[in-house]
């Protein structure tokens, strides 16, 4: 049998071939050895930080990763930036009938790999099939859970007049290479995209404790999106510096045919970080020691212009830096 069939959901022979032979295997060690209901677990801390999301990214495949990676750094990330050091994961497949085997394979190979990577564990999980039409091939659930950093207190209302944006690599790499592989864009020099984990530039930055303010991962809306919700009701607000603004080349000239803003486009592999001045360079130089943050910049400021974010552009002027109504590339993640 090379395709998922509505069998391998109905809870006889086939869903347990399925799960034993395909699935489990993979991460069948420590809580999810036999197979429980629910994973057992020994947290290692006063608290915990919880995080939960979906991936329906199209097409499941990509320049440089597929929804499998994208799954586990999705939430890896989610829960390092609140503050977590990650620990645990569940997974949820939801598959269509008449899915590729190899194509299952290829994505829970890189679950495994992406976990491994992160240092996570995939401790419980679940799997349905659902009949053709029903599911773009595949979606993907994963929640999260990680100890709190106790050294970081983010909150962004502690954002001050003079506190520095940070970014921990080139902007837009993502949103770019799926809306490439989803339109068929045959480009000598295609986006790859940058899903990756940002745990350890979180962890690396916590080490300046009290001075870091604020940590999002720019994804769905990026990095515009993400400080348009950070300044929102606040009596500051952030200007950026166009000159300083981190954008790869083939990201930058699919934008350009494209009619797009890259600070609108998704990234998936990096961190914003709003910090005090003074720790500002010591965060850069600890992310530019980590191969995920070599390409990190000092992007703009904290500036007392209540819930704005403008742009100081590159010819001398500024303009507002607004969010689409809208989604502007949607089903990138």
């Amino acid at each position: 049998m090379s395709r998922i069939t509505l069998a391998h959901g109905g809870g006889g022979r086939a869903s347990r071939h399925l799960i034993e032979h395909e699935i489990a295997h993979r991460f069948a060690s420590g809580p999810l050895e036999g197979l429980p209901d629910a994973a057992t677990l020994s947290a290692p801390c006063t608290g915990l930080v919880f995080s939960t999301d979906s991936f329906v990214v199209q097409p499941l495949e990509f320049p440089g990763g597929n929804i499998g990676h994208l799954a586990v750094h999705g939430t890896v990330n989610d829960v390092a930036v609140a503050g977590g050091r990650p620990l645990w994961l569940s997974l949820g497949l939801i598959l269509e009938e008449g899915l590729p085997l190899e194509l299952l394979r290829r994505v829970l190979d890189a679950v495994a790999a992406a976990a491994r990577a992160c240092d996570v564990q995939i401790v419980t999980g679940d799997t349905k099939v659902v009949p053709r039409g029903q599911c773009d091939g595949m979606y993907l659930n994963t929640a999260g859970v990680g100890a709190v950093l106790p050294t970081l207190a983010l909150d962004r209302r502690r954002l001050a007049v003079g506190d520095r944006v940070l970014v921990s690599g080139t902007l837009g790499d993502h949103g770019m290479a799926v809306m490439c592989a989803r339109e068929g864009f045959e480009l000598a020099n295609a986006p790859r995209s940058d899903t990756g984990p940002v745990h350890r530039l979180v962890m690396a930055a916590a080490a300046c404790g009290d001075g870091i303010r604020f940590m999002r991962d720019p994804t769905r809306g990026g990095l515009a999106a993400v400080l348009d919700e950070i300044v929102d009701g606040l009596a500051v607000g952030v200007r950026l510096d166009e000159g300083h603004l981190p954008f790869s080349a083939p990201a930058r000239a699919v934008a350009e045919l494209l009619g797009v803003d890259l600070l609108h486009v998704a990234s998936e592999g990096r961190v914003m970080a709003v910090c005090s001045p003074e720790v500002a360079p010591e965060v850069l130089h600890a992310w530019r020691a980590l191969p995920e943050g070599h390409g990190a910049m000092d992007v703009g400021e904290v500036v007392a212009e209540p819930a704005s974010v403008t742009l100081a552009t590159l010819a001398g002027g500024r303009r507002i830096v607004d969010v689409p109504l809208g989604e502007l590339l949607p089903r990138i993640c």
